[in-house]
């Protein structure tokens, strides 16, 4: 199990050193001024002794000596102060340039990842990680940098120091130093772990934030308020029990290497004392020394606070490396081709798919689809219906068979120039953060004012429009702000009605509208279809009655198929839907 934790983490540490190599110029420049920091930082307490000797006793003191000695440190400050600035802005630099680049490749590969991914995940917790992981992982980068480099530099050059004073007492130093490494290392093993835990916990916590916010009427219209509140509660104390165990465990490190270093500073206060009675050591080598043991040590305070930091940058920049690595969509093939000349030909030949290996959705679906005609999908939830609207369009890949359009493989066409050939409405609306001008040319940017209002009137959205405070011009948010469902729904039909694709799906297009507009809607896409392919998914039947071909399907198949007076006729699953819908009437 360590080993497996070793592996992943150095693992980690290569992705992260990856990115580090585009910004050397950057992390050479840390490093260079890290030194010039830390030798001139290292080199004032040797001036500091020499101060001290200038000072022998009562009426010797060197004062010209001692001035002089003040100017030389005066002037180390500042060239210090200076070159720690410097590193910083570099730091910062390198820093915030790799964090943009890490979101830049995450957000990129989230438009290309496979819905099963996006379908398969809570949006919250892929938020988390392009977000609240990646923080983290700019803290921990950011510190641990800065402090491993001056640190690292500091003990290298202290220990320098130390051996052109005393060798005695430095050989004193350097045979207890490897007890704080111990120590740090033993305690940094068990850290990566619970810091790993603690941004998984907050990834399901975002997560959940997320989907209760954007639920809240359902939460509340259901009386769920109690059980959203156990739920939340229940991960809240997860997350604060791995919190509390990753924070008390890495706040260990820095009491127990305290311990360590204050046995270093009193190993050499006792031998230097010996020292200057003795008469080998003069009292201002003494406070030399005693000010490099301090500083010597200083660093494993600081390095192992920057190795808990460390641990937990790790663990996030693990699980957001591991979204930009994870599996993007099937690529489209090298000779891909564009769809031009879209008739409307469209055949499903021995088509299988399922989203789970283990359970079968669709087997052995075939269909030819002439251009113009009219193709209602009807069935019970979950036989199939909007699964095949999701093969059509590509969004999934087909587990068996084959789609064609046009006599041309799906898969041998580009996906843009594929969904660009349908028009598509959905039971579940969207729209964008924007104007409704900008929800409504979504497809058609270049559209003129006469093409927008001439769409919004066919749709019958235009009155609803012009009562909104600003018009076309009016601000609305994502979930479409205070818009009704059925108005989300109509700017949706507005914008196919401005596109005019070769093809349309309509998947309970009209579900959300009264039933006044729904007739007038209904005569407009009747002249929208006219002469276009076009599938229309429905539950309620009285919407499909003039579709050229009824497709029924159950379990994946399709069970029954003709025209609406065909299928009633036959007496079979189709007549019992529509018996079902209107035995009152």
């Amino acid at each position: 199990m360590g080993k497996k934790q070793d592996d992943r983490q150095a693992e980690t540490l290569k992705k992260v050193f990856y990115r580090l190599g585009r910004y050397r110029i950057f992390l050479v420049f840390t490093i260079l001024l890290s030194v010039v920091t830390v030798a001139l930082t290292l080199y004032i307490p040797k001036l500091t002794g020499k101060a001290v000797d200038c000072i022998a006793a009562k009426g010797r003191v060197d004062f010209g000596g001692v001035i002089e000695i003040l100017w030389q440190i005066g002037i180390c400050i500042l060239i210090t102060a200076f070159a720690q600035w410097l590193m910083n802005i570099c730091n910062n630099k390198m820093t915030y340039q790799i964090v943009q680049d890490i979101r830049n490749d995450a957000f990129q590969k989230i438009e290309i990842l496979p819905l099963k991914y996006i379908d398969s995940h809570s949006y919250g917790e892929v938020v988390s990680r392009v977000i609240a992981d990646v923080d983290q992982f700019a803290d921990g980068l950011l510190m641990g940098f800065t402090q491993l480099f001056s640190g690292a530099a500091t003990i290298i050059g202290t220990f320098c120091f130390m051996l052109s004073v005393n060798i005695k007492i430095t050989f004193v130093v350097v045979l207890i130093t490897p007890v704080s490494f111990l120590v740090a290392g033993f305690i940094a093993k068990r850290t990566y772990t619970m810091f790993k835990l603690q941004s998984e916990t907050r990834g399901e916590q975002t997560g959940l934030i997320e989907e209760m916010i954007g639920s809240q009427k359902i939460v509340q219209a259901f009386g769920q308020t109690e059980h959203v509140m156990e739920r939340f509660d229940e991960v809240n104390v997860r997350l604060q029990d791995c919190s509390l165990k990753a924070v008390f465990f890495s706040s260990i490190t820095n009491p127990a290497t305290r311990f360590v270093n204050s046995l270093v500073y009193t190993g050499v206060g006792v031998t230097g004392a010996i020292g200057v009675i003795n008469g080998s050591l003069s009292v201002g080598q003494l406070t030399s020394f005693l000010s490099y043991a301090n500083q010597y040590t200083k660093p494993f305070n600081e390095i192992s606070g920057v190795v808990t930091e460390l641990q937990n940058a790790i663990a996030c920049a693990k699980r957001i490396f591991d979204l930009i690595e994870e599996d993007a969509q099937v690529p489209e093939a090298e000779n891909a081709v564009r769809l031009n000349h879209v008739k409307g030909n469209i055949k499903l030949s021995d088509v299988s798919f399922s989203y789970v290996p283990e359970r079968k959705l669709i087997e052995h679906f075939n269909l030819d689809v002439k251009p113009g005609q009219r193709i209602a999908i009807v069935g019970p939830t979950g036989c199939g219906k909007t699964t095949l609207i999701n093969l059509l369009m590509r969004f999934y890949d087909v587990t068996g068979g084959s789609i064609e359009v046009e006599d041309v493989d799906i898969r041998d066409l580009t996906r843009h120039s594929l969904r660009a050939g349908y028009g598509m409405v959905l039971q579940e609306t969207w729209l964008k953060t924007g104007t409704i001008r900008d929800n409504i040319i979504m497809g058609k940017p270049d559209a003129t004012e006469e093409q927008i209002t001439a769409a919004a009137k066919a749709s019958h959205a235009h009155s609803f429009i012009k009562r909104l405070p600003k018009g076309y011009d009016t601000w609305i948010t994502e979930d479409g702000g205070n818009l009704s469902q059925g108005q989300k729904q109509l700017l949706c039909i507005t914008r196919l009605m401005l596109v005019r694709p070769p093809m349309l799906i309509l998947d309970e297009a009209t579900s959300s509208i009264d039933t006044r507009t729904e007739i007038r809607i209904q005569k407009a896409f009747a002249r929208l279809m006219e002469g276009r392919t076009s599938f229309i998914v429905a539950h309620r039947l009285s919407t499909i009655r003039e579709a050229d071909v009824i497709l029924v399907m159950k379990d994946g198949q399709i069970i029954e198929q003709g025209s609406h007076e065909e299928l009633l006729l036959k007496g079979g699953f189709y007549q019992n839907l529509f018996q079902s819908q209107f035995a009152e009437a």
